[in-house]
């Protein structure tokens, strides 16, 4: 039998609030974390909102500059020279998970304990370092700029941070990456592999992060922070970027009942499938996102019909969102199943490889606490979207059972199946 898997802790740095309490009240509220912002002093760009991560001021390169809440005043220096911004973020989000989850230092470095990471590296410490070394013509270099920038800082970082000596890994499958790292992390559990996980996911919110996407025309060129994001709107025109982290702790139901910890919600199920369509654009029929969906239901055992909420992928693009909706009337309206569903993107802004884990801990709240988000912004329903049931207004209604999507570049798709935590 398959070991079950249950979230016990989770930590929060996002646009929308830096702690459980925080993030709860704004996707109940739907308060917005997209904000003003001008790249590179240009008033020029077409790009002018973001979802910022509040309290923190990391953008200079030296992480001596750095200011941060007055909670991780303990880091130590040698601990920061090694982290980039959105290392920082990681690591804070993680020391919230740990604590709420009531796991101990020993817990973290019997072995029994691993750390699977997403998160682009930091493009903004890579360039900054590169560029240092072509004006000195290589001939002097930062000694922790590679594990500060490249893909995998968070990983290295944050295993050594704790003193992780179990699996340890890193995913890059770009919108999708924290999606895969929550299901082989849920795989190492039920396998016997690991008593528990830390599964990370972390982006910065900066011109090096951000601007390449208008290179693609993804980005929102809407400058009303309060309208830009609007997944599944007839009116979209791109999506709104966002940084931050989210740290789940994944442990065996077991190991948790045998502590007395507190249950969120179990992951029960996991699908992934792709495209095998188009390097950056979904499947127009959302073929791997069906598929992938799917798939984690047959894992979970359970069928349409069992599922109360969808949080969906839908990023605010034309393309990507109107493909997850033939998606999920595929998988649910076919089945004549109508589950509520909703992308909090529409306040939090798309936070890259970040949202798959992220979304899935705003699931577990929704399942814990007993309600579901509204789609933010949400005025003229996409043609694509009928007989899906989408609330504008977030809802006092507790699910039993959610649906978590992702999907990333090549047609990446991943789904997660979380259960109120059962007795």
């Amino acid at each position: 039998m398959k070991r079950r898997a249950a979230i016990t802790g989770i930590g929060f740095i996002t646009s929308i609030g830096n702690d459980r309490k925080e993030v709860s009240l704004s996707l109940r509220e739907l308060r917005s974390g997209i904000v003003p912002v001008q790249f590179l002093g240009n008033p020029n760009l077409p790009v002018k909102v973001a979802g910022t991560v509040k309290g923190f001021e990391v953008e200079s390169p030296r992480w001596r500059d750095w200011r941060f809440p007055e909670r991780y005043a303990g880091l130590a220096r040698e601990t920061l020279r090694s982290l980039a911004p959105h290392g920082l973020y990681a690591l804070c989000a993680a020391e919230q998970a740990i604590e709420d989850a009531g796991i101990t230092r020993a817990d973290l470095v019997d072995g029994a304990t691993g750390l699977y990471c997403a998160s682009a590296g930091s493009a903004f410490l890579l360039h900054h370092h590169l560029a240092h070394m072509h004006a000195v013509r290589g001939e002097r270099g930062n000694p922790m700029g590679v594990v500060a920038s490249i893909a995998g800082t968070v990983n290295f970082n944050l295993a050594a941070h704790f003193g992780i000596r179990g699996a340890v890994g890193g995913f890059a499958a770009a919108c999708a990456s924290s999606s895969h790292a929550l299901g082989f992390a849920l795989d190492e559990i039920r396998l016997g592999r690991q008593e528990r996980m830390l599964v990370v996911g972390a982006e910065e919110v900066n011109a090096e992060t951000v601007l390449p996407f208008a290179g693609m025309r993804a980005l929102s060129v809407n400058p009303d922070a309060r309208s830009a994001s609007r997944p599944f709107d007839h009116g979209r025109d791109g999506f709104v970027a966002a940084g931050g982290a989210v740290c789940l702790v994944l442990e065996s139901r077991e190991a948790a009942d045998r502590r007395g910890a507190k249950v969120y919600a179990e992951v029960i199920g996991w699908g992934q499938a792709a495209d095998g369509h188009n390097v950056a654009i979904s499947h127009p029929e959302g073929a791997g996102l069906a598929q992938a969906m799917r798939r984690a239901l047959a894992d979970a055992g359970l069928g349409p019909s069992a599922v109360d909420y969808v949080s969906a992928h839908a990023t605010s693009t034309p393309a990507g969102d109107r493909s997850e909706a033939i998606a999920l009337g595929a998988v649910f309206s076919a089945a004549g199943a109508r589950p509520r569903v909703s992308s909090t993107k529409g306040i939090t802004g798309h936070p890259l490889s970040l949202s798959g884990v992220m979304e899935a801990a705003f699931c577990a709240l929704c399942l814990d606490e007993g309600f579901i988000p509204g789609n933010a912004n949400l005025r003229v329903q996409d043609p694509a979207c009928e007989g899906l049931d989408l609330p504008r207004e977030s809802l006092a209604a507790r699910p039993t059972v959610a649906l978590n999507n992702s999907s990333g570049f090549g047609g990446s798709n991943v789904c997660h199946v979380l259960h109120a935590g059962r007795t």
